[in-house]
């Protein structure tokens, strides 16, 4: 069985090692159908999906993203944003954790700390579940001799009551910024489940209270971050990638109407989606073999593109389904409105005013 970690207060084994793209997505293809089966009824009574994560987590799949040098697959990103599209499809909670996790392992490629990578890229390897979140109070971390104090709440943060390890990013006295590495058990860290979405009721998101949590010098950064990152441009495609899932389920319940013009125009709206998503990847997978200031913001800008359309095409196919289907969309037993309230409360992370304004910038200067 191999090494064995802690997972929920359970022990288990060291999880498989994918080794090829192929096996990656029939992998992802075998877990989305088995999701898929109880996705409703976990949603209607908010029953987390321990199960299904550990599966997900021994599956091997959450590690395909890890360079190769340490010892990865490094699958390339358009395949990455299929997967967790296809997680998505069989259920969105499952792969929002997934957005999360992919994003913290993408920030830890560009760690300094050789030391850091090497111990948290074979956790990943052996199946670990790692997430990210943040203190926006100024001060909630302070020295403490070599080490950092963090005290406060977080903000709410999908998977945390689900992971392993937290990623969290705290401000000092003096608005600088440091980085925490907490294993779920460290002393004086408590999270607590205060979900009260009426979408995605099972991601696991969760607020962390800290009191008096220390982290080693060599766990914190106060490095100045980029306006835009690998990590923010991959977080933008994987978000793109569950809501793309979600109008792919939602469209799949159209399939017992008869054929229709509307029906074909959602169609057409999915697929467009999914070759953004594509598209994005190829333009992050140059950003990450050569970063720049041009290719990570191309890669960026390229991911939030898909990021918006994936929002609106999730909230439009849902709509249709009750335009569509009728008084049979509206069945509490058939739970059909739930694709519904997960793209519109993912939709309040996909606000684009500002990205508006980014992208002006971008394109045309000033």
């Amino acid at each position: 069985m191999g090494t064995v970690s802690r997972f929920h207060d359970r022990a288990r084994p060291t999880a498989h090692r994918i080794e090829s793209e192929e096996e990656a997505i029939s992998t992802a293809r075998r877990l989305a159908a088995n999701f898929a089966l109880q996705a409703s009824e976990r949603d209607i009574n908010r029953v987390f999906p321990r199960a299904e994560l550990d599966a997900l987590f021994q599956s091997g799949l959450t590690a395909i993203t890890i360079p190769q040098e340490n010892e990865g697959l490094d699958i390339a990103n358009a395949l990455l944003g299929e997967i967790v599209a296809i997680i998505a499809e069989g259920d969105s909670s499952i792969a929002e954790c997934l957005e999360h996790h992919f994003a913290v392992l993408e920030q830890l490629r560009y760690d300094p700390s050789e030391e850091r990578k090497d111990l948290l890229f074979a956790r990943a390897l052996d199946g670990d579940h790692f997430t990210a979140t943040a203190f926006g109070t100024v001060g909630a971390a302070s020295p403490l001799g070599v080490a950092y104090e963090l005290k406060g709440r977080s903000f709410r943060s999908p998977g945390l009551l689900f992971a392993d390890w937290i990623v969290a990013d705290a401000i000092d006295a003096d608005s600088e910024r440091v980085r925490f590495y907490l294993a779920r058990n460290s002393e004086g860290l408590q999270i607590i489940d205060d979900w009260d979405g009426f979408g995605q009721r099972t991601n696991g998101a969760g607020t962390a209270v800290a009191q008096g949590v220390t982290g080693d010098a060599k766990a914190a950064t106060d490095d100045e971050p980029r306006r835009h990152t690998t990590s923010s441009a991959l977080a933008a495609l994987l978000h793109a990638s569950t809501d793309l899932g979600i109008a792919r389920a939602a469209l799949a319940n159209l399939r017992e109407l008869p054929r229709s013009a509307g029906i074909g125009k959602l169609a057409f709206s999915v697929q467009a989606t999914a070759a953004l998503v594509e598209s994005a990847g190829v333009k992050l997978d140059f950003s990450q073999v050569g970063p720049s200031t041009g290719t990570i913001d191309a890669a960026f800008f390229s991911a939030s593109t898909a990021k918006i359309t994936a929002s609106r095409t999730a909230l439009e196919v849902a709509n249709a389904l009750f335009e569509l289907s009728g008084s049979e969309a509206t069945s509490i037993g058939r739970n059909l409105d739930r694709h519904w309230r997960n793209a519109r409360i993912r939709a309040n992370d996909a606000a684009a005013d500002d990205l508006y304004r980014a992208a002006a910038t971008h394109y045309f200067g000033g």
